[in-house]
C-alpha cells in the first residue's frame, strides 16, 4: 500500500523523484546554470511584458513561482518556464478590445488571463488530454510561429524608434509606422539601434556570455554617464521593489466569455511549444516526458504566475537551451534562478530605474529575428509543397487576419486535409514484379506486371463509414479500366486496420454485384480483427473461409489453378 502511495506521489510530485537521489557534484552546475538563467531572464521578462501590454515590473512578477512550481511538477530535468513572446502576444490581442491599456484593470485582466490558461492546462492533464497537441501539425506551428515573429517585431518598432505606435491588423500597424517614420526622436532610435547592434555582435563574438544583460547594463550606464534622464528617452521608471503580493484573480462571468476562446488557444499553443521544447533538450538516460503531467505542471504555473498578477508563462526553448549549454543537472537550478529573481525584486529594481524602453524593444526584437526560419520553410517547399501550403496558410492567416484567427485558420484548414485524406486515402492495382513473389503499384512500377483476368486492388487506409462509398467507387473505376476481362477481384487488406459495419455491409453489396457479373471477390492479408468483425457480421461465411489468403501470392495461385481447371 505504501508502495503504491509512493508511486502515486512521484507520478503527480516529480520532483520527489530526483531531489532524494541528488548528487553533490551536480551543485556547481545547477548554481551556474542558475546565475546564467538570471542573467537572461531579467532583461527578457522585462522586455515581454511590454509584448502583453503591462509595465515591465510584472515581467518579473511572472517568473518566481512558475519556476517553483514547474520545478516541483515538472517531468523534465531542464525545462525552463517563464515569459514567453508568442502566449504574451495571444493574451494581449486578446484582451487589448476589451480593456483599455495601460490602465489597472488591463493588468487584473492579464493575471485572470493567466489563471484561465492554468486552469484550462490543468483541467486537461486531469483528463489525460495530451493528445490535444496532436492537432496543430508541425507546418501550421512554424507558419503561425513565422507570423508571429513579423506581428511582435512590427509591435516592437514605434518604442525602437521613439514613436507612439498603433493598434489594429498588421498591415494597418504598418502604414501607420511608415507615415510616423519621420517623426522617428533621433536620441531614442540611435540607442535602440545600438543596442541592437550590440547585442548581435556579443551571439556573434561572443555566444556564451549573457548579451542582453550586458546589453541592458550598457545602456543603464550610458544613461546615467550622459545625465539622459531628463532627455526625449522613455525609461522604466522607478519601480515598486519588493515581492508581489499574492491575490486571487477577480472572476467576472462577462468577461469569463469574452477571454475563453482566447484562452483555449494560448493553452494549445503553449503545451505545444513547451512539450517540444521539453522534448527537444532531454536528456539521454533521464524519464521520459509525460505529457498530461507536463499539461498540470503547465497549468499550476499559469496559476502561479496569475497569483503574483503576472501574465501567462510558458516552456521556452531559448532558455531552456542556454541552462543546457550552462550544464543544467536538475530542477534545482528552477529553485536558484527563482531565488535570484527574489533577490532582484527585493533589493535591485532601484538599479533599472534608468533604463531606457528602446533598449527592451531591442531585447525583444533580436530574440524575435533569432526565430526566423526562411529556410526550414523553402526547405519544406521543397520536401511537401502542401505542407508549405499550410505553413503559408496560418503565416499570412497571422499577418492579414490576426494571431487567433491565423492558427484557427491553419489548423482548420489541417482538419479538413485530414478528412480529405480519411475519405479519399490512395488506392492501386498491384502488379507482380519480375522474378520476385512481389507486388506493386503498377503506376509507380511499370515493370510489374498485370495477371490476366484477376484485379489485385489496395485500399491504403482503414476502411469505415467515410470512405466506403469511395472504396465501391475506385473499384468499379479499376475494373472499367481493366485491359482485360476480370474474372476475379483481390482485395489486398494489409492497410485495413480498421473496418465498420457500414463497410461491411457495403462490401456485402459489392459482392453482389460482382457476382451478378461472373466476378470472384477474395481477400489477402486481412488482419485479425478486421476478419472478426466479417465474422461476426457473418460477410465470411457469405463470401466462403476458402477466399481469404494470408498472402497475396497465395491468392494468386488459387487463381491461376481455378482458371486452368
Amino acid at each position: 500500500m505504501l508502495t503504491g502511495l509512493e508511486s502515486g506521489l512521484k507520478h503527480y510530485l516529480p520532483v520527489l523523484g530526483w531531489f532524494p537521489r541528488y548528487q553533490r557534484p551536480w551543485f556547481k552546475a545547477d548554481i551556474l546554470a542558475g546565475l546564467t538563467l538570471w542573467a537572461v531572464m531579467v532583461p527578457e521578462a522585462l522586455a515581454y511584458a511590454s509584448i502583453a501590454g503591462v509595465p515591465a515590473i510584472y515581467g518579473l512578477y511572472s517568473v518566481p513561482l512558475p519556476l517553483l512550481l514547474y520545478g516541483i511538477l515538472g517531468t523534465s530535468r531542464c525545462l525552463v518556464v517563464g515569459p514567453d513572446s508568442a502566449t504574451a502576444l495571444l493574451s494581449a490581442v486578446t484582451i487589448a478590445p476589451l480593456v483599455q491599456a495601460g490602465t489597472g484593470d488591463y493588468i487584473a485582466t492579464t493575471a485572470l488571463m493567466a489563471a484561465l490558461v492554468g486552469t484550462v492546462l490543468f483541467t486537461a492533464g486531469l483528463l489525460k488530454m495530451g493528445w490535444l497537441a496532436d492537432f496543430i501539425p508541425l507546418p501550421v506551428m512554424r507558419g503561425f510561429i513565422q507570423g508571429l515573429v513579423w506581428v511582435t517585431i512590427l509591435g516592437q518598432l514605434p518604442i525602437l524608434f521613439g514613436l507612439e505606435g498603433a493598434q489594429g491588423p498588421f498591415l494597418e500597424k504598418l502604414r501607420i509606422f511608415l507615415l510616423q517614420f519621420p517623426q522617428l526622436d533621433l536620441l531614442t532610435s540611435v540607442l535602440g539601434l545600438c543596442s541592437c547592434a550590440l547585442l548581435w555582435g556579443l551571439k556573434r563574438a561572443w555566444p556564451k556570455l549573457p548579451a542582453e544583460l550586458l546589453t541592458v547594463i550598457g545602456a543603464l550606464g550610458l544613461v546615467a554617464l550622459l545625465h539622459l534622464e531628463n532627455s526625449s528617452l522613455a525609461l522604466i521608471g522607478t519601480a515598486p521593489t519588493g515581492l508581489p503580493s499574492l491575490t486571487l484573480p477577480v472572476l467576472d462571468l462577462e468577461r469569463f466569455q469574452a477571454l475563453l476562446p482566447g484562452a483555449l488557444a494560448i493553452a494549445l499553443l503553449c503545451y505545444v511549444e513547451s512539450l517540444g521544447a521539453a522534448m527537444a533538450t532531454a536528456t539521454p538516460g533521464q524519464p521520459d516526458i509525460d505529457g498530461h503531467q507536463e499539461l498540470i505542471a503547465y497549468g499550476l504555473a499559469n496559476w502561479g504566475s496569475a497569483l503574483s498578477s503576472g501574465f501567462v508563462v510558458a516552456g521556452s526553448l531559448s532558455k531552456t537551451s542556454v541552462a543546457k549549454a550552462a550544464g543544467v543537472k536538475t530542477q534545482l537550478t528552477a529553485f536558484i534562478h527563482a531565488g535570484l529573481i527574489l533577490l532582484t525584486l527585493g533589493l535591485l529594481m532601484p538599479l533599472f530605474r534608468l533604463l531606457p524602453h528602446t533598449t527592451l524593444a531591442a531585447v525583444v526584437i533580436m530574440a524575435m529575428l533569432n526565430l526566423v526560419q526562411w529556410q526550414a520553410l523553402w526547405r519544406l517547399r521543397r520536401i511537401d509543397p502542401l505542407a508549405f501550403a499550410l505553413a503559408m496558410v496560418a503565416f499570412w492567416g497571422v499577418l492579414m487576419l490576426g494571431v487567433l484567427a491565423g492558427i484557427s485558420l491553419g489548423v482548420g484548414l489541417s482538419l479538413l486535409l485530414l478528412i480529405q485524406r480519411a475519405t479519399h486515402p490512395e488506392t492501386a492495382i498491384l502488379g507482380k514484379l519480375p522474378q520476385e513473389e512481389m507486388y506493386r503499384d503498377i503506376k509507380r512500377h511499370p515493370d510489374a506486371a498485370l495477371i490476366p483476368g484477376l484485379l489485385i486492388f489496395r485500399f491504403g487506409s482503414s476502411l469505415i463509414f467515410p470512405n466506403a462509398n469511395y472504396f465501391r467507387a475506385q473499384l468499379r473505376q479499376a475494373l472499367a479500366s481493366s485491359p482485360f476481362p476480370v474474372q476475379q477481384v483481390l482485395i489486398d487488406a494489409e492497410s485495413i486496420n480498421l473496418i465498420d459495419i457500414t463497410a461491411v455491409e457495403m462490401l456485402k453489396t459489392v459482392h453482389r454485384e460482382l457476382t451478378a457479373q461472373g466476378i470472384r471477390l477474395s481477400f489477402a492479408r486481412v488482419r485479425d480483427p478486421v476478419y472478426q468483425l466479417m465474422e461476426r457480421d457473418s460477410f465470411v461465411k457469405t463470401l466462403g473461409p476458402q477466399c481469404f489468403y494470408e498472402r497475396i501470392s497465395e491468392g494468386v495461385v488459387a487463381f491461376l489453378i481455378q482458371a486452368a481447371d
